[in-house]
């Protein structure tokens, strides 16, 4: 058997978390790979080492003095290496970074260093290899991941190590630049590997005991998820959810690779485990509740609209020419209504107008401002009758107007829009019925 582990920014801010890391680690001998994160927050009032490179950058790049930033990072490095009593010296390796910083070589090299130090210093700690992901993990020359030829380099490179540390967030071209993944990358990262070497479990680590049924910032302690499949949590990181980077499903996904959303501060807590398909019942009808603010809706109506072959897509062009992405688009027999983000929207409003009225020649177009959009996801909706009615007296008891709903084909889930103002009641209400009553 064999487990990636990845941990993130606040499993590995200190001395004294890397310590609980590496029980962690140790306590599991099938725990052979292991891809770390930057150092995060010690408290709430500290500054992400990844934070910490961007503004020294920041600063070399406009031809400033950066060495006592640098030095402030080397510090919190120098930190965690006293606290864990390892023989890490990274002088040589800040001279390189210092240099590069002068020669200008790029802010997702300046980035990535946090996890590459980070990777250095775990790698001595455990006693295992270092593999620079710049030398395994490949970008193609328009800058996307190139998943083929990653899998082949790195899957050669593990067949020869046991036990490796392979830092997270970065790779390279094939010229040897340092690119980055999105923020939060690391999570692909550990999902490369995972696939890389034909895991078992890719366990991804952090602060939290797995994903939540709704944000803990409006539901206090909500319901953890015990099983997820990977097309609920997709719908959920949409909407919102942030426990996992949405992009680090795909890699485990076409392996058949479950991933296991663990807690460093609490490592006998089961945590989620997020699978391809499951038969395994969830707790609740519903397994999540997700949502985003800031959104407009577009009605378009016409009559005999639905008769007039190409209207839709008339009336969508005229969001694509302005560079507008669509989220949700219900629709009636004369009327269609899209829903876009209000920041895209607002400086473009009325060159989309125009476009429609140039494209489709309408009858009324009519704007509504400031809605949220929330997503009631599960596949227990699929067998549960009513599940959309129970949604609507929810709401309806708490005197909430809905101004739309969509439900997906699959019937995994249900968006609903409703008013910004309303946002935070319509969860409570939604997760109320669900999760703490279970009508």
């Amino acid at each position: 058997m064999i487990k990636v582990v990845k941990f993130g920014g606040s499993s590995l801010a200190s001395a004294e978390q890397f310590a609980k890391v590496g029980d962690i680690i140790r306590a599991d001998e099938s725990r052979k790979y292991v891809v770390p994160s930057a150092p995060g927050k010690r408290h709430g009032k500290d500054t992400k080492v990844t934070d910490m490179l961007y503004a020294c950058y920041a600063k070399a790049e406009a031809g400033e003095d950066f060495r006592v930033d640098l030095m402030k990072i080397k510090e919190r490095y120098d930190s965690i290496i006293n606290g864990l009593g390892v023989k890490t010296v990274l002088d040589e390796e800040f001279k390189t970074i210092s240099q590069n910083f002068k020669d200008k070589i790029g802010v997702d090299y300046a980035a990535s260093r946090g996890e590459y130090l980070n990777g250095i210093i775990m790698a001595d700690y455990l006693g295992y290899e270092f593999i620079d992901a710049a030398e395994v993990i490949r970008f193609d020359e328009e800058g996307n991941f190139d998943a083929e030829t990653t899998d082949k380099i790195l899957s050669k490179r593990l067949a020869k190590t046991e036990r490796a540390v392979v830092p997270g967030f970065y790779g390279a071209y094939e010229d040897g630049r340092v690119k980055t993944f999105s923020r939060g990358g690391s999570d692909i990262t550990g999902s490369i590997v995972a696939k890389a070497c034909h895991a078992s479990m890719y366990e991804n680590w952090t602060d939290v005991s797995g994903c939540l049924v709704t944000d803990p910032r409006i539901i206090e302690n909500p319901k953890p998820i015990k099983v997820i499949t990977y097309r609920e949590l997709r719908e959920l990181s949409y909407m919102g959810a942030s426990v996992l980077h949405e992009d680090a499903v795909f890699p485990v996904r076409k392996a058949g690779i479950p991933i296991n959303i663990r807690n460093t501060n609490d490592p006998d807590a089961d945590g989620t485990l997020i699978v391809d398909s499951t038969v395994q019942k969830p707790e609740y009808t519903i397994t999540g509740i997700a949502g985003k603010k800031g959104f407009v809706a577009v009605s378009i109506d016409k009559d005999m609209m639905n008769a007039e072959v190409g209207f839709c897509r008339k009336a969508l062009e005229a969001f694509e020419e302005n560079g507008i992405s669509i989220e949700h688009m219900p629709s009636g027999i004369d009327t269609m209504t899209v829903f876009v983000h209000q920041a895209e929207f607002e400086g473009k409003e009325q060159q989309v107008i125009s476009a429609i009225r140039r494209n489709t020649h309408p009858d009324v177009i009519e704007l509504e401002s400031d809605l949220a959009l929330i997503a009631v996801v599960g596949r227990g909706m699929r067998s549960t009758r009513g599940t959309a009615g129970r949604i609507f007296s929810a709401l309806a008891h708490s005197n909430i107007n809905v101004r739309m709903i969509d439900q997906g084909s699959s019937e995994l889930n249900i968006i609903i829009g409703v008013s910004n103002s309303d946002f935070e009641a319509a969860i409570k209400s939604i997760y109320d019925i669900f999760v703490v009553t279970r009508l």
